[in-house]
């Protein structure tokens, strides 16, 4: 049962009252008494063999409490997995691939890989004095060859950065269909492009830290890390430890953003509790914005060799890409960001022929990982910018060879022919997309009034131009997630999800749902989140997954405690299950609000004991935990437009106006809803316009600190007018689909082609996403 009394409404948000009052508790705000702090020593070369570190000075500072480096670790600690996230079997069934990503150490052994990896780590009373000792640490090195071109690392001569494997090439996979070379025999036209996107990163406002405890006297312990996949950590630490996973707690208290760069387990995490259990005192690191720029992992970096074929009304006949992600120098989510790329590289286009192959390589770079849109910004950028090229090849309105491309309503649902990450055929399962096009034409005023604005502007010798960044967004990924669901003895209602927050909203969204299953507020809903001992097991959040997988559970779990509760109530109103229903906070007969039970009295009626007032064969407690595991990905989809303005003198990139058109399915808060769309799109603006890793020809980072690495700010975002589409999603019973991800996906796409399009008189054209 659903009445939907909140489900769609904007509701303030319920966690906003403490964290905008600066009440909310992240890990540095953690205080353990006495805890110790640790620091790192980080390479500075990118590539060299360890010949000697020597750590006596280090050790002979006062209040440094002890000096690691890797020797001290072996036998003890073992090599983080160099792929945490392996696809599962019916994608390898399915696909054509070889995978052999390496270990990652947990401090570098016999060589560094890039600048920033740890070599040594220092505990200290306090981190004053960690840092001290840090510089204190001489560490002689032995230069090796370096590689930080991926094209370059893919040759056979290109310097190996992991010996245990034969090549810098880790990975590499095919997906395809049809029969690309039928329409080089029939000589179809076609167009060549090598495309590259460049390597940025999240810069989460609060960047990764842990902290840990352990208890000797209960050989428990307790790990607080920023995470967003606070089960994942639990599970490394325990295997790690060699500790039954049930004496390890792990807690993502409030996270101040992750964006995918916190979406994974690293050394620090496991080296904390490791050194808490050692020294049998608490131990904590909090991360500086310079480590978290050099060493927590980067994203996007690749580059594609892109081939396009297509007839002379512009109808798109086949795609051919071959592309190498820079992974850096460990793959620590495998190949998880270009397999979302080569799913999403169709859009919402019909592509009847289809070969694209993904290369994964090693560079003496910061180890890669998804960022926000994980995979699909590359995708789109390559795909939107073909259309744009075709359009001039052919002369024709760029608009409309959109619009003889895309995948019509009455089509749906469309089988695109190529497997999804998860190994499923990918299906989209509803939208509309032609109409959601049009009404993004239509907020601007009309393709044709826009021409006749830009032509206007061109003899001001003023350049405007149309950016277009048409997407598809495969959300609500599995394998599952969870809830529990509990009513206390005050009758209150107790929610539980493996799926943690970083300021997405989930205390209110799923306080929303569980509200309409129980018939309460949202305000009578407790949310426990990241938090494992919540619930035993949870995947995390990440790709756009958690409103679909843990609202579902919640839906679940609901439906199986409210038959017991329904079984308790009737056996104590002395009627049949069937004619109860919610109320208020109660159990009623339906038609007599005044015959009913509280669900305070129903919890005390539940407890086992003496006392109980259950029904024969009803266990105790009001308790129930289901896992909700979807078949497969529901696609969320939108429009991005906007009008571009390039300043002809100082090449300056003004954003005149910006639309999107955007379709999550049922939407559980559109406040919300609008918020992460917005912010997605301010990360997409930034990574197109600002933010960029730049190394020298030396392995160098030289955007380590916010003067080198730009973020946007508010003057830089555009006003942006959101027209939200509903189309119920037939995966899951409340029709949501997820869209986390959806805002920053556009913006590049946008920004290139309406500079493109606004220089369309000069024939310029660009190839990199800035």
């Amino acid at each position: 049962m659903n009445n939907s009394r909140f489900i769609g409404q904007s509701f303030s948000r319920k966690e906003d009252a403490r964290l905008v009052k600066g009440q909310g508790k992240y890990v540095g705000d953690i205080q353990l008494p006495h805890a110790l702090q640790v620091a790192f020593a980080r390479s500075t070369e990118p590539h060299a063999l360890i010949v000697q570190i020597n750590c006596q000075q280090a050790q002979l500072l006062p209040g440094v409490i002890a000096v690691l480096t890797a020797q001290d670790l072996e036998g003890v600690l073992s090599d983080l997995p160099g792929l945490q996230n392996v696809p599962p079997q019916s994608w390898r069934d399915l696909v054509e691939h070889e995978i052999s990503i390496p270990n990652q150490s947990l401090l570098a052994n016999d060589r560094v890989r890039y600048v920033g990896e740890p070599f040594a780590i220092v505990v200290a009373e306090n981190r004053y004095i960690a840092e001290d000792a840090i510089e204190l640490i001489q560490i002689d090195y032995e230069i090796l060859p370096l590689v930080l071109d991926p094209l370059a690392s893919t040759k056979p001569d290109s310097p190996k950065i992991h010996d245990s494997i034969k090549t810098n090439v880790v990975a590499k996979f095919r997906v395809h269909k049809g029969d690309l070379n039928a329409l080089e025999v029939l000589r179809a036209n076609k167009i060549r492009h090598q495309f590259r996107n460049h390597r940025f990163t999240s810069a989460p406002m609060e960047n990764r830290g842990v902290a840990a405890e352990y208890n000797a006297s209960r050989d428990t312990m307790t790990v607080w890390s920023s995470t967003q996949v606070v089960h994942w950590v639990r599970r490394e630490v325990a295997k790690q430890l060699q500790m039954p996973e049930v004496r390890v707690h792990a807690i993502a208290p409030d996270v101040g953003g992750g964006f995918g760069l916190k979406a994974h387990v690293y050394p620090e995490e496991i080296l904390i509790p490791f050194l808490a259990r050692k020294l049998k005192k608490p131990v904590v690191w909090i991360e500086d914005r310079q480590e978290n720029l050099l060493n927590s992992t980067h994203s996007r970096d690749d580059v594609h060799d892109a081939e396009i074929f297509f007839d002379n009304q512009g109808k798109i006949l086949g795609l051919r890409d071959s592309f190498i992600k820079d992974s850096g120098a460990y793959t620590p989510v495998g190949v998880g960001a270009p397999s979302s790329t080569v799913t999403h590289i169709c859009s919402l286009y019909h592509i009847p022929n289809l070969d694209i192959i993904a290369t994964v390589v090693l560079t003496n770079k910061t180890p890669n990982a998804p960022y926000r849109g994980n995979g699909r910004p590359e995708a789109v950028f390559v795909i939107e910018r073909l259309f744009e090229i075709i359009a001039c090849t052919l002369r024709l309105e760029p608009v409309e060879v959109r619009r003889r491309n895309m995948i019509r309503a009455d089509e749906m649902p469309y089988s695109v022919g190529i497997p999804y990450r998860d190994g499923v055929p990918i299906t989209y399962d509803s939208g509309d997309y032609p109409k959601a096009f049009e009404a993004a034409l239509d907020a601007i005023g009309g393709v044709s009034a826009f021409r006749e604005l830009q032509q206007k502007a061109l003899n001001e010798n003023r350049y405007i131009g149309l950016g277009i960044g048409n997407y598809l967004e495969g959300t609500g990924a599995g394998p599952f997630e969870g809830a529990t669901i509990r009513i206390d003895t005050d009758g209150s209602i107790v929610v539980a999800t493996g799926a943690c927050s970083q300021g997405q909203g989930h205390e209110t969204v799923f306080a929303q749902v569980a509200a309409d299953e129980w018939g309460v507020t949202p305000s009578e809903v407790t949310l426990l989140i990241g938090d494992t001992d919540a619930i035993n097991y949870g995947w995390g959040t990440m790709a756009s997954r958690s409103a679909v997988n843990s609202s579902g559970a919640i839906r679940l779990a609901s439906h199986t405690l409210r038959i017991k509760v329904f079984k308790i109530a009737a056996h104590l109103l002395e009627c049949s299950s069937e004619d109860l229903e919610l109320r208020g906070g109660s159990v009623c007969v339906k038609g007599a609000s005044n015959h009913a039970i509280t669900f305070r009295e129903l919890a005390r009626a539940a407890q086992p004991g003496w006392h109980n007032k259950r029904p024969p064969g009803v266990t105790g407690g009001l308790e129930a935990t289901e896992y909700f595991e979807p078949e497969t990905v529901t696609w969320a989809y939108g429009c991005h437009l906007g009008i571009i303005e390039v300043n002809p003198k100082t090449g300056a990139i003004s954003l005149l106006k910006y639309v999107v058109t955007h379709d999550a399915g049922v939407l559980i808060n559109p406040m919300i809803v609008n918020g992460q769309i917005l912010g997605g799109i301010c990360q997409g603006i930034g990574g197109c316009l600002l933010e960029k890793i730049v190394y020298d020809e030396y392995g160098q980072n030289l955007s380590a600190t916010f003067v080198d690495y730009l973020l946007p700010v508010a003057t830089q975002m555009p006003e942006v007018e959101i027209i939200h589409f509903e189309s119920p999603s037939p995966l899951n019973e409340l029709g949501i689909k997820g869209l986390g991800e959806g805002g920053v996906v556009g913006p590049p796409a946008v920004i290139i082609n309406g500079v493109c399009d606004a220089l369309k008189p000069l024939k310029f054209q660009i190839f990199d996403s800035f």
